[in-house]
């Protein structure tokens, strides 16, 4: 039973206002409570019916258990079927929009599509055929999994690959005020449940442990707070050095920017290709440096300084002949001026100690014990530097490099920063390059949240097509973040408890309609944040 009040016009032109039940989907009249022929009447009569129809809704629905009483249960006759889900339309599918990703030049039918794919992955985050389920069981929709194929196979289309990313991009450059001053770039790689090999999937040095896998690479830009601007895909057992110049390229290609911003990465971006790029067109960098693979003579002027507290922080500024090979493959070189910004943290200091004094006791027992040691075996290691290595004829010994050692401890808990940036101060240097934690958690809530891998895709299209969803969902991710911050709503619970809390927003369907159920406390705020803004 579901008693609500019907307001029904007659061919007399008078309104009776009536109250109603559904049984058997179809509909009884309870109680007429009068009919009127103006608006005064009707806002009258229509208080009064709404008392009366509380009066009948106790009369009808007794409490359902009473422990003092021996009654049975008392069920009403509404279903599942009757109550269908709202929050992933309500909540996500508004960011969806008002990210501007509707507008993309796809049909009705595959921009539904679309949208399925991307709000699916925030709040049932796994394969794609979780989708057909979804829709057929909640919203009484029939998917075919093949129609889901073929769509994939062309929403990586490059022109709508670069329609939908201009959507994200120019919904974070308003964000931003029309100003991105520094981009943040890393690299993740994201493996696959098959072991098949081909020109995309690529085994290669992985940051997730699954060295046995074939993988793609992913390449990232975000803002300093996180939010997505581009990205790009590349074959897994690409060196991540390679993927800087190709991502700016294409990043100042698709957005023009006037103002080019600053470019922070870590050190795995420090190659004189990158840097004789980033010089030659206009751009600005911190990069995290290898103190300990820098110069001798740079490692002299560090090993002079005094460093005696957390915090303190030293800046040499130097010329470097930086040697490149051009377009042509022709060797050529630049000058470029640079500072080196260094800054040290006891913390680091006895890390670096503990894992050198670790390795060497590693290298120690190899030399006394081992009697198969090889020159290839030694070599493998970063600490394998500190050895001397004797080659005399068929008699070869090992040692320890002791002054070697000591010049590498003289660095220990140091951190360097190269940048071409003459106007930051150290401090600005060191926490603008902090922040490269923002791509870094963008990485972690797109393996974590939305899961975005493992990739069980085969097809080059459709593993694109997946990471182009799952950069869309990252981007409603973050706004619906925002949005919360900005309407100072917090929890102390989690992202996905709370996705549970928005997957349990109904509706009821009446009478070919959907009226809204009540929300919680919680459930009103959301709602509100996303209404509201």
């Amino acid at each position: 039973m579901s008693l609500h009040i019907r307001q029904k016009k007659n061919s007399s032109g008078t309104i009776s206002i009536q109250i109603i039940d559904r049984v058997h989907r179809k509909y009884k009249v309870i109680e007429t409570i009068a009919c009127v022929k103006n608006d005064l009447d009707l806002q009258i009569y229509l208080d009064v019916a709404n008392k009366r129809l509380e009066e009948l809704r106790q009369q009808m629905y007794p409490t359902l258990f009473d422990e003092n009483k021996n009654e049975e249960l008392i069920f009403i006759e509404l279903g599942n079927n009757d109550l269908i889900p709202i929050g992933d339309e309500l909540i996500y599918g508004k960011l969806f929009e008002r990210l501007g990703c509707s507008s993309v030049d796809l049909d009705c039918k595959r921009l539904q599509m679309f949208k399925n794919l991307v709000v699916s992955r925030l709040l049932y985050p796994g394969s794609k055929l979780y989708l057909i389920d979804y829709l057929e069981y909640f919203k009484k929709e029939s998917v075919d999994k093949n129609a889901i194929y073929r769509f994939l196979d062309t929403l990586y289309e490059e022109n709508l690959k670069l329609q939908i990313e201009k959507c994200v991009f120019d919904h974070t450059y308003a964000k931003m005020n029309q100003t991105i001053a520094f981009t943040f770039y890393d690299v993740t790689t994201l493996y696959f449940e098959s072991e098949s090999e081909d020109d995309l999937r690529r085994i290669g040095f992985s940051k997730e442990g699954k060295l046995a896998r074939p993988q793609i690479q992913l390449g990232l830009f975000t803002t300093l707070q996180g939010y997505p601007l581009s990205f790009e895909v590349y074959e897994g057992n690409k060196y991540e050095g390679h993927t800087l110049v190709d991502v700016l390229k294409k990043f100042q290609n698709k957005f023009q920017l006037k103002n080019k911003p600053v470019v922070v990465a870590d050190r795995g971006m420090l190659n004189n290709n990158n840097l004789v790029y980033l010089e030659n067109n206009g751009y600005k960098y911190i990069l995290a440096a290898k103190i300990k693979n820098i110069s001798n003579d740079l490692k002299e002027q560090i090993s002079n300084l005094i460093f005696l507290n957390d915090g303190v922080t030293h800046t040499l500024k130097f010329n470097k002949d930086i040697p490149y090979t051009d377009e042509n493959d022709n060797k050529q070189s630049i000058n470029i001026n640079q500072r080196l910004v260094l800054s040290y943290s006891t913390a680091r200091a006895k890390k670096d100690k503990h894992n050198r004094d670790k390795a060497l006791e590693k290298k120690k027992k190899k030399i006394e014990f081992s009697k198969s040691i090889t020159k290839k075996d030694l070599k493998l290691s970063y600490y394998a530097k500190y050895l001397n290595i004797d080659d005399h004829k068929c008699d070869i010994t090992f040692n320890i490099n002791n002054q070697k050692v000591d010049n590498d401890s003289k660095l220990d808990g140091i951190k360097g920063f190269i940048t071409n940036d003459f106007t930051l101060t150290p401090s600005e240097i060191i926490e603008h390059y902090n922040n490269q934690y923002a791509v870094e958690q963008a990485f972690r809530i797109s393996k974590t949240d939305l899961k975005i891998r493992p990739i069980y895709h085969r097809l080059e299209t459709r593993i694109k097509a997946h990471i182009l969803i799952s950069f869309v969902s990252y981007s409603i991710y973050k706004e619906f973040d925002s949005k919360l911050k900005e309407n100072n709503i917090k929890f102390k619970f989690s992202q996905k408890l709370l996705r549970d809390i928005i997957k349990h927003m109904f509706a009821l369907r009446t009478n070919g309609k959907l009226v809204y159920l009540k929300f919680d406390e919680i459930q009103q705020q959301v709602y509100n944040a996303i209404k509201n803004s």
